[in-house]
């Protein structure tokens, strides 16, 4: 399927992906229908948290992906870094936009929707 996003200087054609035809892509369930190990589909038009290889984190629209996991996401925003702890993310975002993020650097994808932070229930206060 062909989508195209038009903006005011330019159009951007992506191709959506049809159901995956690559055996790596593709799983038998214990109930014996085959299943895709990602659906992202799903997701497409929808909001994306995308964290990436060096500890970057980007939300933003899911636009279209490839059988590599390349991610096109629309009107993204970066988490910006502390400065002092760059494993530390603040509550500054910085506006990146239209964005390809590389497969080989994605390890996770997560809905925006639904999803809320929570305390760490694991998390006890030392003993003195």
């Amino acid at each position: 399927m062909l989508r195209t996003i038009r903006f005011s200087d330019f159009t951007i054609n992506i191709i959506v992906p049809s159901p995956p035809k690559f055996s790596s892509e593709i799983f038998v369930s214990p109930s014996g229908r085959k299943e895709t190990v990602l659906d992202l589909a799903k997701f497409v038009d929808k909001g994306v948290q995308v964290k990436l290889t060096g500890g970057r984190q980007v939300t933003g629209t899911l636009k279209g992906y490839d059988q590599l996991l390349n991610l096109v996401l629309d009107g993204a925003l970066e988490s910006v870094r502390d400065h002092d702890d760059p494993l530390k993310t603040t509550d500054q975002t910085r506006r990146l936009g239209l964005i390809v993020c590389r497969g080989t650097a994605v390890m996770l994808v997560s809905p925006t929707d639904g999803t809320e932070e929570i305390a760490n229930p694991f998390n006890q206060p030392e003993a003195l």
